[in-house]
Parts: C-alpha cells; sequence; structure tokens
C-alpha cells in the first residue's frame, strides 16, 4: 500500500469516527415543517413617529422576544431579516391566531386625562396623534365616545403588569400595573388633577388607551383630594375582560410597546402529523432509494460498485453529520435535497471508475500491475471533470441559500453540503478502499471480479455498433426547438399555476373524518360565502383550499363550513403570503434564474472555450424552458419546492455538459488544428457509460421519493425526474450541436494554439490511446 493511500484511509478513518460521534452525541435541528409550528414573518412599517429601519427593527425583535417569551412558547426562533422584517419560528403551536394578535399590536399604551364628551352637532375632531398637544376623541370601553387630553404617562413607565382574579367581590378579571419612581409621581400628579372634579362629573375620570382604543376608564375615588392624588405606584384596569384577555393584555403591556407598527406577510402553519409522516416518507425513501442504487453500482462494477457503495454509507453519515454539527435547521425541502445528494454522490466514482476501464483497457498486457495503475488514472483523469461538474452545482446551491426563503434556503444548504461532502466519499474514501483491494493478487488476477477489467455493457455495444453521430447536428436542434415550442405553448395556452408564494393569498390543507367529494366541499365553502375558493383534492379525507389573503375568522369559517359535510376537520397546513411579498419572491425567482445562466456561462467561458460555454447554458435553458413548459400543461403548481428543484436541474444539466465537454476538451487537444465533429463524436460515446449509470442512480433515488415521498415530494421529485431525462438528452443532442454549429462558422475550426497545453490547476491528462 503507497503512502498516499495510506493517508487516505487514515483521513477517511478519522472523519468518519468524528461523524459517528457527532451523529450519537447530537441531535438534529429539526424545521418547523417537520416538527410542526408556525412560522411567520412581520413587515416593519413606517409610523408617524418612528422609520422602518434596521435599529427600530432591531428593537422590535427584542419587545417580540418578551413577549414570545412570556407566552411560554419552547424553543422559539426571533430573527430580524434584511432591513425591516422579523422572522418567528414557533414551534408546536399550530393555531397561530393568538400568537399573531399578540405579535401584531402595537401595544402603545398611554395615560390620558378626560377633558369630557364631545358634542355630537360638532365635526368629530382628528384623531391627530402626531401631534402631542392635539386632543383625541375615541370610543371608550361601554361604546360611547370620550374626549381625551394629550398623554400624561406612557407604558414605558409600567414596572410590572399581571392579571388577577377577584372573586370574593365579584369583580372578575383585571390587569393590576406597577409603575417606575419617575411614572409613579406622574400617575399621582394625573389622579390629583383629575380628583378636583366633582364626582360623576366625566373629567374625573382617567382615561387609560392601548393602541388607539380607551380600554378601561375609572373615575378616581371620592376619597381623593383634589391636588393629592393616588400617592400608590399600582394600578387596576378594569373591565369585562375574560382571563385570556386579561393575560394576553398584562403580556402586551409587560412587553413593552412596538417601536412601529408591523404587519404579517407570511404565514406558515403546519401540523405535527403532517411533518412525522414527511420524515417517515423520506427515511423509507432514502432507504430504498439508496439501497437500489447500491445494487445497481455493485452489479455494474462488482468488488469495486461494493466498495463505492460503502463509500456511499460513509457519506450519508458524513453529510448528516455535518447537518448537525452546522447547526443546520433541516426542512422538508433540505431533507429531500439530502435523500437526491445520495443518489447523485455515485457521480464521481463511476467518473473514476469508467476512466479506470480505458485505461485497464490501454493498459493490459503492457504493465504486470494494470489494474493499479489503471485505477490511479482513472481517479486522475476524472479529477478535473469532478471538480467543474460540482462547481456548477455549488453555483447553483448558492444562489438557493442567496435568493431563496425560508425552506428553499435550507435546501441549498443541504444541497451544497452534499455536493462537498460527496467529493471527499469519491476521492478519499472510495479511492482509498478501491486502492487497498487493488494491491489483492485475487482481485487483480480477475477482472470479473473487480468489475474494472470488464468493458461494460454499453461500452460494448457501442464499440460493436459505432454509431456514427452528428452527421446531421442541425435535425437534432430541429428537433429541440419543436419541444422547445411545445414548452411555450403550453405556457401561452395553459398558463402557469403560480403557487402562493409567487401570488399572494392563503393555501390551508385539512383532514376530514368522513370522505368529502370536491363538488361538494365547493357548495358548502360558496354557502359559506366562499364562492371564489379554490378547492383540490389529494385522497378521500384530504382537502386543500385556497383563497385570497384572508383573515383567521376567515379561515375558522372555511373550517366550519368543512367540518358540517367531512365531520371532525383538522387543519395540517396554512401558508399565508401577502401580495407584497409575493410580488417580491417572484422578482427574486426571476433574478436567481437570470443569475444562474450569467454565473454559469461566465464559469464555463473562464474553464472552457466560449462556444463551449454557450452551448453548456443553451442546453440548460432548453432543460428549464422544457420543465416549465410539462408543468404548465400538467397544470402543476410552480411555488417555492419547484423553484428549488429547477435551480437543482440547472446544476445538473451544466454537470452533464459539464462531463461532455471536458472530454471533447482532452480529444480534440490531442489533434491540433482538426475538426471538431470527430472529438465531439468520440466524447459522446466515451462518457455516455457514465451518463447512463449516474442517471440510474439518481433515478432510483428520485423515483422512491415520487412514489413514497407523499404529497409535499411529489411534486419535487417529479420536476428533477422531468429535469434529469430532459437534461441527460440535451447535454449530448443539443449542446454538442449548438458547439459544432458555432465552431464551423469560425475561421479554422481546430482548437487555438494557446489551448493545446494545459494550463495550472487544469489537469488535462496525456494522450494515453485510450479509444471507444
Amino acid at each position: 500500500m503507497t503512502r498516499a493511500t495510506t493517508v487516505r484511509a487514515v483521513l477517511a478513518a478519522v472523519v468518519l469516527l468524528v461523524s459517528l460521534f457527532v451523529t450519537l452525541t447530537m441531535s438534529p435541528r429539526l424545521g418547523l415543517d417537520l416538527q410542526g409550528g408556525t412560522r411567520l414573518v412581520l413587515q416593519a412599517k413606517d409610523s408617524p413617529t418612528a422609520k422602518a429601519d434596521r435599529e427600530s427593527t432591531d428593537r422590535t425583535v427584542e419587545v417580540l422576544r418578551q413577549r414570545i417569551d412570556a407566552l411560554g412558547v419552547a424553543e422559539p426562533t426571533v430573527t430580524r431579516s434584511g432591513e425591516d422584517r422579523v422572522l418567528v419560528e414557533l414551534p408546536d403551536v399550530t393555531d397561530p391566531r393568538e400568537a399573531a394578535e399578540v405579535l401584531g399590536r402595537t401595544a402603545q399604551l398611554t395615560f390620558h386625562p378626560v377633558l369630557g364628551v364631545p358634542d355630537d352637532t360638532a365635526p368629530d375632531p382628528r384623531p391627530e396623534s402626531e401631534s402631542e398637544s392635539a386632543e383625541l376623541v375615541l370610543p371608550d370601553e361601554s361604546g360611547g365616545r370620550l374626549r381625551l387630553g394629550a398623554p400624561d404617562l406612557s407604558g414605558a413607565g409600567v414596572k410590572d403588569a399581571r392579571a388577577e382574579f377577584d372573586g370574593q367581590r365579584g369583580a372578575g378579571w383585571s390587569v393590576s400595573l406597577d409603575f417606575r419612581d419617575d411614572a409613579s409621581r406622574d400617575w399621582t400628579r394625573l389622579t390629583g388633577e383629575a380628583a378636583c372634579h366633582p364626582p360623576q362629573d366625566e373629567r374625573r375620570r382617567v382615561a387609560i388607551v392601548l393602541d388607539e382604543k380607551v380600554i378601561s376608564s375609572p373615575q378616581v375615588s371620592p376619597s381623593v383630594t383634589c391636588g393629592a392624588g393616588l400617592p400608590s405606584g399600582t394600578t387596576q384596569i378594569t373591565g369585562s375582560f375574560s382571563a385570556d384577555e386579561a393575560k394576553n393584555l398584562a403580556l402586551l403591556i409587560k412587553g413593552g410597546a412596538l417601536p412601529v407598527p408591523v404587519e404579517v406577510v407570511e404565514q406558515r402553519t403546519v401540523g405535527p402529523t403532517l411533518g412525522a409522516e414527511a420524515i417517515s416518507a423520506s427515511a423509507r425513501a432514502a432507504v430504498i432509494g439508496a439501497g437500489l442504487t447500491a445494487l445497481f453500482i455493485t452489479f455494474v462494477y462488482r468488488l469495486f460498485g461494493g466498495l463505492a457503495a460503502l463509500a456511499l454509507a460513509g457519506y450519508t453519515l458524513i453529510s448528516y453529520a455535518a447537518l448537525v454539527a452546522l447547526g443546520v435547521t433541516l426542512t422538508l425541502p433540505g431533507l429531500a435535497g439530502f435523500v437526491l445528494a445520495i443518489g447523485m454522490a455515485v457521480d464521481a466514482n463511476v467518473l473514476a471508475f469508467e476512466r479506470a476501464r480505458e485505461e485497464y483497457a490501454s493498459r493490459s498486457g503492457r504493465t504486470s500491475r494494470p489494474l493499479r495503475s489503471a485505477l490511479a488514472a482513472g481517479f486522475r483523469n476524472a479529477r478535473t471533470a469532478v471538480v467543474d461538474s460540482n462547481v456548477t452545482t455549488l453555483l447553483a446551491a448558492g444562489l438557493l441559500f442567496g435568493l431563496g426563503s425560508g425552506p428553499v434556503k435550507g435546501f441549498g444548504v443541504t444541497l451544497a453540503i452534499g455536493v462537498l461532502v460527496s467529493m471527499f466519499s469519491a476521492l478519499v474514501i472510495a479511492r482509498a478502499l478501491t486502492e487497498m483491494a487493488a494491491g489483492s493478487r485475487f482481485v487483480t488476477d480477475f477482472p470479473g471480479v473487480n468489475g474494472i477489467g470488464l468493458r461494460g455493457r454499453v461500452r460494448t455495444y457501442l464499440t460493436r455498433r459505432a454509431p456514427q453521430l452528428f452527421r446531421r447536428s442541425r435535425r437534432w436542434l430541429g428537433v429541440s426547438t419543436v419541444v422547445v415550442a411545445l414548452a411555450v405553448l403550453g405556457v401561452t395556452l395553459r398558463g402557469l399555476n403560480l403557487g402562493v408564494e409567487f401570488t399572494g393569498g392563503r393555501l390551508m390543507e385539512y383532514t376530514t373524518s368522513r370522505p368529502v367529494g370536491i363538488d361538494t366541499a365547493r357548495t358548502a365553502l360558496a354557502d359559506a360565502g366562499f364562492a371564489d375558493a379554490e378547492v383540490t383534492t389529494a385522497g378521500e379525507r384530504e382537502l386543500s383550499v385556497r383563497t385570497g389573503d384572508t383573515g383567521d375568522r376567515a379561515e375558522a369559517a372555511i373550517r366550519d363550513a368543512l367540518s358540517a359535510e367531512g365531520g371532525a376537520t383538522t387543519k395540517v397546513r396554512d401558508d399565508l403570503i401577502g401580495p407584497s411579498l409575493g410580488d417580491e419572491l417572484r422578482r427574486h425567482a426571476l433574478i436567481a434564474l437570470g443569475v444562474a445562466v450569467g454565473a454559469q456561462l461566465l464559469y464555463l467561458a473562464v474553464r472552457f472555450r466560449w462556444s463551449f460555454a454557450v452551448a453548456s447554458v443553451t442546453a440548460m435553458v432548453h432543460d428549464v424552458v422544457i420543465l416549465v413548459g410539462v408543468f404548465a400543461w400538467l397544470g402543476r403548481p410552480i411555488d417555492g419546492i419547484f423553484l428549488a428543484a429547477l435551480l437543482t436541474v440547472i446544476g445538473y444539466s451544466v454537470n452533464d455538459s459539464v462531463v461532455v465537454f471536458d472530454r471533447v476538451r482532452e480529444l480534440w487537444a490531442r489533434r491540433p488544428g482538426s475538426d471538431l465533429l470527430p472529438a465531439a463524436r468520440a466524447a459522446v460515446l466515451q462518457t455516455v457509460p457514465r451518463t447512463v449509470n449516474t442517471g440510474m442512480g439518481a433515478l432510483f433515488i428520485l423515483t422512491a421519493l415520487a412514489v413514497l415521498g407523499g404529497d409535499s415530494l411529489r411534486d419535487f421529485a417529479l420536476a428533477l425526474l422531468i429535469g434529469i431525462c430532459v437534461g441527460t438528452y440535451s447535454s449530448v443532442f443539443t449542446a454538442v450541436p449548438v458547439a459544432l454549429e458555432m465552431e464551423s462558422r469560425r475561421k479554422g475550426s481546430g482548437p487555438r494554439r494557446q489551448r493545446q497545453r494545459p494550463k495550472p490547476g487544469r489537469g488535462r491528462p496525456a494522450d494515453n490511446g485510450a479509444r471507444v
């Protein structure tokens, strides 16, 4: 065993042991869509007295955190998002109405002298809160109206607030306030001035106002003399409060006032049952898909394939440990990305093994150790394709993280970790295992055992038939043009079924105890006043209802209407997106696609020729248009999950094209000045086995996700299945013909002289005589 192999083996063992320790000692951080709960995005707005900026938003975060702590929610998350948004995550809170009401209240508490009752014949005075000396006319707690003076005391002077119940005197629930020292003196002065008016006079009252609404206006006791006031630093807010109303009022006052008003622009609620089902379904899909992938790669590459499957298990362990150790929140799309990355992780192994097969065929009989030398050359020659193809996927992951939101951002993190760990798994773990096995005489002497000495069925078939590809490359471009036109026609005729993320609105999912037909559900909702609601079914007892930007009372009315037909109705999901946020997310989605195209084009232009870069990006756009068109024809939703799948398809499409053009670059450089067509044809034939074997590994995983992943993952898996199939086609029959057409229009179709010598970092292998 060589020194390099020993270093790889030791490094792999250390990383695996550390990963195992992390896995056994740390628990993953589950997102709300997996453990159940509510996610709120609050938008800070300008007020007459304050501007919604970074500073005021930070103070809003602190106030909201105090309120949530008082609510007793376990492990909440309150963070600022951008300049003027606050992200709130409340685990296990599946009825967000109370939480949203408490969090969204500005809670501006003020104490005012009462000037009297307004004259009904006079015009209504203006509630000019922006002027401190202005009078206010506000409704009181009994339904009347009071004319109030400027506030003499604010909620900032309240030290403590608590809900109390007085059952002995029949006073019911009230809220007791304790004032700070300075505020206590202001309270004494305010009540002393009110006591100067005779009993039963309106001016003897003190109004307690919360968010421009009088919640209590008690009379100062007749025993209090003029100017003396109430000496105590404590008072009570009385009224017809229920226990919950008193507790919420005390919570608002104690938590303090928000520096600026806030508005709920996004609300997502997932029931714990749905999250548990998603975890279970994804786990089953991962086990079955990974098992089929391992069996397939073992069947194709025999012993070395089995060792690669063992490295795949190590990849799974390391990826999971990295997610846990970094504290990444594992969301449903992130879980799907983790499962998907298992299937894509075999790509680097397949690239290396296919190159090793070529090397073995050319070296057999010329050296005493063809297996070990072929294996080393295979990993060495595959390195540039592995790095280039994975960098393009990392670009897509970076866009998901930078321009996505919520679960989509988590998917980008998971995908990036999967890509990095997959390269370590293939280039370190799998290589160490296979190099140690290659040192055995038994493995070396029996090509049927090691798998590298076999040519493979796909390679054997292509060698015998030797198809003359691209003799009429424009025909392939014509086929691609027709398919793209059909996709565009679908978008034009059928339109895009944009999800609530991009349009704004509310999407609710329910389960009922009795089967409910879709027509029955639509009729029930129409009778309840929701004739415009869109109703779809996913089963006899599963209903999805999509409406406009409705409030919580409307949601309760929808649930009651469904309960009348389906019995006990449980809400398992509730997504509310404000129209302004929907416009922003739609704009960000278009920006993400534009940046994806530009970033891939720039990277490929640096690493390859401009013609290869343009051809790869053309194939990528081809795949995007077809995928969107298929979803338009099928009427499937275009939402945040679809965006994650679309950007993943972009990475996969360019990944495939990079592998092909990496081989084209290598073969074309061997014959300077020659035509591109022979090199392109040979490169495609040589990379077809890798494309087939890698695609099969991903298809196993995605099929398992589509069948076992449930409704939440079915569209995601479907989009990726379509994208991988179309991407595999376009990397050969769209990208290569485009490159051939571009090169044929240039003077001198051979590679430029400065491209003949490998540049540092390119790792272009020497001509070793390998042929199909």
